[in-house]
């Protein structure tokens, strides 16, 4: 959707002045254009592309409205062929100078090249210098004032030319008051996104995950370009194409710039780009417009998601924590921006993301935007703060790719086993090192197994909790926390679950004090064959909260695993906690989505300006969320709200019980 630099739609400017005008409601609803006294149905979404792009003629371009046809007849072509929209050169509407296709925004690739040659074909009857196509933010214009009417590449023209002059040499300049990047609503992203795995699935060439890998060699380019401190005010981004640019040409400098940050991080992509230079070309169509940078993290995290489902499904369902369990775990802890944080299962990165992204909202508070201080701020704990584990390697080079795409925090995230021996993942990076971490936030794999016969003796024997399966583990009142392996009963277990010997790893890295949230399966809280795990467990944390959740809180990811989130405290050296210090249960029923992954949130209107913002609470037992919407016209069907910002509103829900609950339990029981 175009907007103006005070970040106000074009036909929403064109309406209010006078230019356009709808009228009727639903099915009858239709678009006047007043200068070209020419009307269409509204409903139609090529009718919307077309519509936003002519107020874009109008006040981004300078073309006067009076110059601009509508369904413009085509001479020698099929009877009653129609240009959409034709720019003229004179005021008899003689001379055609532009000739542009509008199609809807999820046009197909194959679509898309058709209203190519659509396009190119009418300028070739009307005789127009400059033509091509529009599909939502996806966008192509060819020039043939220098070129043969069969020419495709050489005469790539990077812009439409502003009133009449000549053609620019780049589309999008940084900070540049008309031409720099713009942050999207939710589904404009999700539509960039679905149409690069589109172009990039190549019809079943590739396998989803070849093409998530391809796309995320793209997009980390395209983040890095956005986040490039040596780019001046007004210089050309370099993620988009050049005016006469070839589709080679192109892929050369996206593979150059690649290659270059490649050796910067060798670790987050290990192969180069394996994509021809007319499917990148078409990917950096899709991607080029959009700013990941300035796009909101939550909005971000959703397309993404998209994107990724078919890795969070079935085998890959474990690596995967709904959002709104996430956000919750993050806001009972309340991450500071000095506390070290570790999970050592991270999987895709969600918990460490949502940790970078409070403690930004923080940075908002306390420092004004856009400063040094503020980037400080943050930047220094996602640089030097944020830590993560992942055993699969492939994994873990998604959760690098999603901390650069959203703000950053990758440098420390490895791709290891995390229950290997401390020595051999401190080798991997010098800060993961135990009783190092204030905070960690996990949600460990259920169901795995571990076994001596495939990881060795040495490996199962680090783990003081084998000795607490079963029935004969250690009395508490005869050995302590750190008692000796003398004093207890040999036993060699064949294998462990990892759920199990996660909670001795997590119990490892925390500081003394330090803190946790767990996600874990009901049978370490309630199976009598785990009553020795319990009792380790309360040797050695102190339990501040459960929070029982249902039973299909991971079903929607093919993971139906009946589960609690865990909140711990680790004691210090000596300490002891009382058999009656409270301990805060919850039981939370509404989540915020059911077993379809259906949203499932109580929601009010806080207020409305119509056609404009609205604004919305959405409750949960977890918390509430405060979300704005902003008016668009963009894509079918009539106009709708679409989602801008979300962010959970302090105090609230079960954050705001657990608070009150912290500062005095009595009310409580």
């Amino acid at each position: 959707m175009a907007t103006t630099p005070q970040n106000k739609n074009y036909l929403d400017l064109a309406i209010e002045e006078g230019r356009a005008e709808i009228t009727g409601e639903g099915r009858n609803e239709r678009v006047r254009y007043i200068a070209a006294d020419h009307s269409e149905r509204w409903a139609d979404p090529e009718e919307k592309v077309r519509a936003e792009l002519w107020a874009e003629l109008i006040y981004k371009y300078k073309y006067p409205p009076e110059r601009i046809g509508f369904e413009v007849s085509v001479p020698r072509r099929t009877p009653n062929d129609r240009a959409d929209l034709v720019i003229f050169a004179d005021k008899e509407l003689k001379e055609p100078y532009f000739v542009i296709e509008c199609k809807r925004p999820d046009l197909s690739d194959a679509a898309f090249e058709q209203s190519i040659e659509q396009a190119c074909g009418n300028r070739a009857s009307l005789g127009a210098k400059y033509c091509g196509a529009v599909a939502g933010r996806t966008r192509r214009f060819l020039r043939f004032d220098k070129f043969p009417s069969l020419e495709r590449e050489r005469n790539h023209l990077s812009d439409i030319p502003t009133r009449y002059g000549h053609p620019p040499e780049w589309r999008f300049l940084k900070k540049h008051p008309e031409k720099d990047l713009t942050a999207v609503p939710r589904e404009e992203l999700r539509a960039a996104i679905r149409k690069c795995h589109q172009t990039l699935w190549e019809g079943g060439r590739r396998s989803p995950i070849a093409a998530f890998g391809e796309f995320s060699k793209l997009v980390f380019i395209k983040h890095r370009d956005e986040k490039n401190l040596d780019l001046l005010d007004d210089q050309p981004y370099a993620f988009q194409r050049r005016d006469g640019e070839t589709a080679e040409e192109l892929a050369a400098r996206i593979n150059q710039l690649y290659d270059a940050e490649q050796r910067n991080e060798p670790d987050v992509f290990i192969d180069p780009i394996n994509v021809d230079p007319l499917i990148m070309a078409q990917c950096v169509e899709h991607l080029e417009g959009i700013s990941l940078d300035r796009t909101e993290l939550d909005t971000k995290g959703v397309a993404f998601e998209e994107f990724m489902g078919s890795f969070f499904k079935g085998d890959f369902g474990q690596y995967f924590t709904p959002r709104e369990l996430i956000a919750f775990a993050v806001a009972v802890l309340d991450p500071e921006r000095t506390d070290f944080i570790l999970d050592p299962a991270c999987g895709s990165g969600g918990f460490l993301l949502y940790a970078l992204d409070h403690v930004r909202r923080k940075a908002d508070k306390v420092q004004t935007p856009g400063t040094i201080p503020h980037f400080t701020y943050w930047h220094d704990f996602a640089e030097k703060n944020l830590f993560g584990l992942e055993v699969n390697e492939e994994l873990a080079r998604v959760a690098k790719m999603n901390m650069i795409i959203h703000d950053d925090g990758h440098t420390n995230i490895v791709g290891h086993d995390a229950l290997d021996f401390p020595q051999n993942i401190q080798a991997k990076n010098n800060g993961l090192a135990d009783g190092k971490f204030d905070l960690i936030l996990t949600n460990p794999p259920f169901g795995s197994v571990i076994r001596r016969t495939e990881k060795g003796d040495g490996y199962l024997d680090q783990f003081e909790l084998q000795h607490y399966l079963g029935r004969n583990y250690p009395d508490s009142t005869k050995t302590t926390g750190n008692m000796a392996k003398s004093s207890i009963k040999a036993m060699t277990r064949a294998s462990i679950k990892t759920e199990i010997l996660f909670l001795e790893r997590i119990h490892s890295f925390l500081k003394p004090g330090g803190r946790a949230a767990v996600v874990l399966p009901d049978g370490i809280l309630t199976n009598s064959s785990l009553q020795g795990v319990r009792h380790w467990l309360l040797n050695h944390f102190q339990l501040l909260a459960v929070i029982s959740l249902p039973q299909f809180a991971f079903q929607h990811y093919d993971a139906g695993v009946k589960a609690s989130i865990v909140f711990l405290r680790r004691l210090k050296d000596g300490e002891n906690v009382s058999n009656d210090d409270p301990i805060f249960m919850a039981l939370a029923e509404n989540i915020g989505y059911d077993a379809t992954g259906r949203k499932t949130f109580d929601v009010k209107v806080e207020r409305e300006t119509p056609h404009k913002e609205r604004v919305e609470r959405h409750s949960c037992d977890l918390f509430d969320y405060r979300v704005t919407y902003k008016w668009s016209r963009a894509g079918s069907g009539e106009g709708h709200w679409s989602e801008w910002n979300r962010e959970i509103i302090p105090d609230t829900g079960l954050v705001a019980q657990w608070r009150e609950f912290s500062k005095d339990p009595t009310p409580f029981f």
